[in-house]
């Protein structure tokens, strides 16, 4: 009897770098790759926001698209189904004689509950469900502390895990692959049947994101000539905006460091090189951070208490938030490049999530959750730890002052002309 291997995609689409595809391969006769929409990521959440917003779900649309075309390449295929996992892979189990699940584990509650159901499901079959780790830069097995004795305090955690832990070697992306016989591996819906409207780009957007594992390292590719360039302009640092092919995992962050690794040595290019090290470092800490407290980073009062809430007038002052009305120009600004693009800059996101709790006295929930929606680089950890902690309940208690509107609006836009470009 063959032995066959479900391989069951989530936010890890590529080939490049993914240990759960390249052990499916050697440890099976053949596998058969599966993405499945599930419907709750398109639903509204309890906050009236939905789930995932029309930019971010083309993006993922997009991305899946890529998968599909990678695995045709090397003799393979993807089968996209709409509905639940928990629901669907137990039948394509017991359709396809499959032996074997893998998947990629999550941190956040709400998908990992979803890994749950599916592995109750099938352990109904008597088959198991193996997980792998492959969101982080280190490996959890790798860190030099167990999950519940990792600092609470970013720069111990930093600096504890540069001295103490490695970064492995990325896994070779494979480049042959056998799967099941499937007669129909379904088609990529459109946005339309995901009930979302297509994003028309905005002129004033100087950046266009494309989904997928090629246009994730096509970009990458264009941050290392940007790094080479700065050889010339003394610590340039220009913002990578590689995160949303690393939020749905088109880009592995093992492979944006090994490639950013070669320019370190190149003459004024190791500004650009530390930059894009931070940003990898603080999306572990906030996973790790995740996996250590679970639930209580969306607590509003987390570890912590919220400030004042305007109860009466919080519903008000949200909307104005989110279209932009605000009238105080540079929150208008980031929320309408916000709304139009999917993107913003971090120090944009503190910005304006720091007028709406203080300014606004809203509920930081209610904007955690706006951006879960808006964001084309939304992953649960990093949204919803960066807004614990810029409303100061996050784990992290000594960090509830360090965040000032005005030195935000100084750096953000020191002349003026964001305001001016963005302005409603």
């Amino acid at each position: 009897m063959s032995k066959k291997i479900l391989v069951w995609f989530r936010n890890d689409l590529r080939l490049h770098d993914n240990e759960m595809l390249v052990e499916a391969i050697a440890k099976s006769d053949a596998i058969l790759p599966v993405y499945i929409l599930d419907t709750r990521q398109f639903a509204e959440t309890r906050f009236g926001t939905l789930k995932t917003g029309n930019i971010r779900a083309q993006f993922l649309l997009e991305s899946v698209t890529g998968l599909r075309q990678s695995l045709k390449q090397i003799g393979g295929n993807l089968l996209i189904a709409i509905g639940n996992p928990e629901d669907l892979i137990p039948q394509y189990v017991q359709e396809y004689d499959i032996t074997e699940v893998y998947h990629h584990r999550e941190v956040a509650k709400e998908e990992t509950h979803i890994s749950s159901l599916v592995e109750n499901a099938l352990w109904k079959l008597r088959v198991n469900l193996k997980h792998f780790i492959g969101h982080t830069l280190y490996n959890k097995e790798d860190l030099p502390f167990p999950i519940k004795d990792i600092p609470d305090a970013f720069n111990q955690f930093k600096k504890k895990i540069e001295r103490d832990s490695i970064i492995k070697p990325c896994f070779l992306a494979p480049d042959r692959v056998n799967v099941a016989e499937v007669i129909d591996w379904g088609n990529i819906p459109a946005l339309a049947d995901l009930g979302l409207q297509i994003q028309q780009k905005d002129q004033r957007s100087d950046f266009e994101y494309q989904g997928g594992e090629a246009e994730g390292l096509l970009h990458l590719h264009l941050v290392i000539l940007a790094m080479q360039q700065a050889a010339t302009a003394k610590n340039l640092v220009l913002a990578s905006k590689l995160s949303a092919w690393l939020a749905m995992g088109c880009l592995s962050p093992r492979k944006v460091y090994w490639e950013i690794k070669k320019m370190e040595g190149v003459p004024n290019a190791k500004a650009m090189f530390n930059h894009v090290l931070l940003g990898l470092l603080w999306r572990d800490y906030f996973r790790f951070m995740f996996k250590k407290y679970g639930d209580t980073f969306f607590n509003p009062d987390g570890f912590g208490s919220q400030g004042l809430v305007d109860v009466d007038n919080e519903q008000e002052n949200l909307s104005k938030w989110k279209n932009g009305q605000t009238g105080f120009a540079v929150v208008d600004a980031v929320m309408t490049e916000l709304n139009q693009t999917g993107y913003i800059s971090n120090i944009a996101r503190q910005t304006a999530a720091l007028y709406l709790i203080n300014n606004l006295e809203v509920s930081w929930v209610l904007g955690a959750a706006y951006f879960e929606e808006k964001l084309i680089d939304y992953n649960p950890a990093s949204n919803w730890g960066n807004w614990a902690n810029v409303a100061g309940v996050g784990n992290d208690q000594k960090t509830k002052s360090v965040f000032d509107l005005d030195k935000n609006i100084k750096n953000l836009d020191p002349k003026g002309n964001y305001a001016t470009t963005w302005a409603s």
